[in-house]
Parts: C-alpha cells; structure tokens; sequence
C-alpha cells in the first residue's frame, strides 16, 4: 500500500493550490459570451422524458426564479465549467440547492438531517457544490423578498460553518469522520442554544420539533392511506392524472413491476434479500416528482407483508446521466442507478434500508436505469415559502455542516481546510459570485415566462 500524506503535507498542499487557484478568482460570474441558451440546454433534457409530462416540468419551473433554479441544474454546471476550478475532488452531489437538505429514517430508525437528492452525484471540485448551495441561499432570499444583506449572511453563515467544520474533520480520525451524523435530538439542541444566545426567536426550537413529528409520521403506513383506496374489496392507488396515475402504466404493470424488484434486490445487501422477500407486490402507478426530475420516468409500488395493514411503499425512480458528465468526464459507477446508490451512500451519515438500482427494459420497451428507494420514510423538510431571515441564516449554517461532513468521506478534508484557510476571502467570494449568478438566474427564468408567453414552450401551471 501507497504512503498515506499526513495532515501537514495535505493542508500544505490546499495553501499552494491558491498559488494556481487564489481564493478570490471565485469572486464573481459573468456569462460567457459563447455561453449555451439556457432553455435549449434544459430542452436537450426534455428529449428523453415522456412528452406529456414536460409541460408540467416547464409550470412548476416557471412559477419563481427560485423554481427555476430547481430546475436547472443542468445550466449550472455547464455555467460552472467556465469558472476557476480547483483539483482538489470529493463526492458532489451535483444539485445541493438548499431544499436539497431534510429528514429521513435510518435502517435503525433515527431520524437524520442530511442532503437527501443525489439524482446529479459525481465526483467533482468541492466548491462546485458550494456555489450551487451558495447560489441558493441568494435566490431564496430574494425570492422571500429579503434584502440582499440576509442573502449575503446566509452565504457566510453557509460557507463559515463549511470551513470551521472541515477543519474540524480534519483533525478527527476517519471513522470519526465516518460516524458524523446530525439526529433530531441534536438539532434541537443546537436551536435552543441560538434561542438562548438571541440569534434566534424563542419558537424556532418548537417549530422544529413540529417539523419533526410531522415527519416521524411520514411512513409507508401514512403514505398508504394517503395515496390509495379499496374498490371491489381491492387496495390500489387512486387515480388524480397527472400526478398519480394507474392508467398511464401498461396492463401488466404488476407483473413487469415484480420484474424490475427482483432484478433490484441483487442491488441489495443478501441479508436484506429475506426482508423483501416477505412483501407482495399489490398495485403500481406512475407518479410525478420534483421540480428538474419532472418527466423523468418515476414509479410507485405498494406491497403488503404481512396483510393490508402491514405496507411498504418504494418509489421507483429513472437515474440518467449526471448534469455533471458533460464538464467532468464519464460515470465512475455505471450504470446511473449504481452510480446514485453508491454517491449516496458515500455522502449520507446512512441511507434507507432499501436503497437500490436496477437497470431493465422499461415501459417504453427501452433499456433505462432506476434507483430504488422507500417513498417518504420520515421526509421532511423546512418551509421555505414560510422562513424568517434569522431563520435562513441559521439553517444555511446547517447546510454547510452538512456538506462539509459529506465531502470529507471522500475527499481529504485537511487539503480543503489548507485551501479555505482561517480567513473569509473564500466566503466573500462566494457572497460576490452568489449575487451576480442570482441576477443571471433572475434573467434566465424571465426568457423562461416570455417563452411561455409567446408560445415557444408548452407550460402546464398549477399540475
């Protein structure tokens, strides 16, 4: 075995690195005048997904600027191609927008917060996924009619707590860095030490845990009785098209269906195998998800184990190539499915008991790649439409702990935190270059709305 470097050479390795790649060349974004028009870039998507969805696409990204930079990741990396990169690599997950960030269920039934969409994982320039997220925190703001000042402390908030928490990790040993993780418990904690410090108004401790009992009640039981109904003595999904719906999927959906679960429990762990084994496949429709995902073809599947009171309920969900491919170089773990199960499960503190990937023939008779996983186990996150500036400020603090844990189980950390440093330069370069791709965002979806307007693109609003 090579040699590992210890952290002095790392962190001396991160510092030169500014020599090539200085701090502040992240200042800023200017579109490149041979830049590529947005909305062809986003149409290329639209080639691979089912025609009648996209008009929903095209509704949901048009509603605000912050809509549309759910949307469009795809833009974002072609845009990041073109500024300063740096070489030092981590597992990104290529859409870390600040939505991209909730709670789910561990196997051993913890509630974690952590990134939870890995649709775009690759790996790639650590501070790709910074000045996504960053970009994000700008246009939230915005977008919830703040002023810029609450945009430019979340940007801070976000990128300070990256840097302390890397050179935290840094230090630490790599099961240390393994372990890091971040439950309700300790999320509550830290929120009533802001309450106590006055950063904080005294009911964002209970919200929180509002938030929280919501989701713990977000299971396959909860989901069951929210999306099906019994017809003729039947259980099955009921009928709300588009969103939702049995008719769009052939008439042996059920038995194509137990196909696509038997090819991805071989994804699956052997000791898991006997788990699934004990559930019935029951009933499958398709069903509309996301905002960029939109289109892509996405599936759920109800199973009963022990009788209808006793149900899974996993989502099926196409994996195409990452936005990121195009600027970064191929798939290191092909197929798509595989390559977002193992981003995931390098990025997560855990990952859901039935995460998995398959690839087979699909609906449409064409060869596709799914990940598989269970469909709103104990998910939830923060109301955006609904947060306060101290709020955003605080939760973008959270992001970047978050994503500083991430990146450190594949990369070096003490080689990020020689190349941060101790300082703010690389915050107030991303506070510049968050603003200027904020205002080229805001411009973006403005061509999106006269699009629509003049009958360029087809938008179904409200679906």
């Amino acid at each position: 075995m090579n040699r590992r470097p210890d952290p002095t050479e790392l962190r001396a390795r991160g510092r030169e690195l500014r020599q090539r790649v200085p701090r502040s060349s992240h200042a800023g974004f200017q579109p490149a005048p041979d830049r590529p028009d947005p909305l062809e870039t986003l149409a290329q998507q639209d080639t691979t997904r089912v025609p009648e969805l996209v008009p929903i696409r095209y509704g949901r990204m048009s509603v605000s600027p912050f809509a549309f930079f759910r949307g469009q990741a795809a833009v974002m990396a072609a845009d990041l191609a073109t500024t300063p990169t740096t070489e030092i690599t981590a597992q990104l997950c290529g859409d870390a927008h600040l939505a991209n960030f909730g709670t789910f269920a561990t196997p051993e039934r913890r509630m974690v917060y952590d990134i939870n969409d890995f649709d775009e994982t690759l790996p790639g320039p650590f501070e790709w996924d910074l000045k996504r997220l960053s970009a994000s925190l700008v246009i939230a703001a915005r977008h919830r009619g703040f002023d810029d000042e609450v945009g430019s402390d979340a940007v801070r908030s976000a990128i300070r707590t990256y840097r302390t928490k890397m050179e935290e990790l840094a230090n630490a040993g790599v099961l240390d860095v393994w372990y890091e993780s971040l439950d309700d418990q300790q999320i509550l904690e830290l929120l009533d030490d802001r309450v106590a410090e006055g950063a904080l108004d005294t009911e964002a401790a209970a919200d929180a845990r509002k938030l929280f009992d919501r989701a713990q009640r977000r299971t396959s039981q909860h989901a069951a009785r929210k999306l099906t109904e019994v017809v003729d003595g039947e259980v099955r999904f009921r009928e709300d098209p588009p969103i939702l719906s049995r008719t769009a999927m052939p008439a042996d959906r059920l038995e194509r269906m137990s196909r696509y679960l038997e090819h991805y429990r071989e994804s699956l762990p052997a000791h898991r195998h006997q788990v699934l084994s004990r559930f019935e496949v029951i009933d499958a429709a398709r069903r509309v998800v996301g905002v960029g995902s939109v289109g892509t073809r996405a599936y759920v599947v109800l199973l009963h184990g022990r009788d209808a009171e006793d149900p899974l309920v996993l989502q099926v969900k196409e994996a195409g190539p990452s936005v990121l491919e195009q600027h970064l170089g191929a798939n290191p773990h092909p197929p798509a499915g595989r390559r977002v199960v193992e981003g995931q499960h390098l990025m997560q503190s855990a990952s859901d008991l039935f995460l998995g990937w398959l690839s087979g023939t699909g609906l449409d008779g064409q060869e596709r790649d799914y990940y598989v996983r269970q469909f709103r186990d104990m998910k939830g996150s923060v109301d955006l439409e609904r947060i306060s500036p101290d709020r955003l400020v605080a939760y973008a603090g959270l992001c970047g702990d978050l994503l500083a844990a991430a990146h450190a189980r594949s990369s070096e950390p003490a080689e990020i935190a020689g190349y941060l440093g101790s300082g703010g330069r690389f915050e107030e370069s991303l506070v510049a270059f968050s603003h200027d791709y904020a205002d080229v965002n805001e411009t973006d979806h403005a061509r999106l709305i006269e699009a629509i307007a003049d009958g360029r693109i087809a938008a179904e609003v409200g679906a």
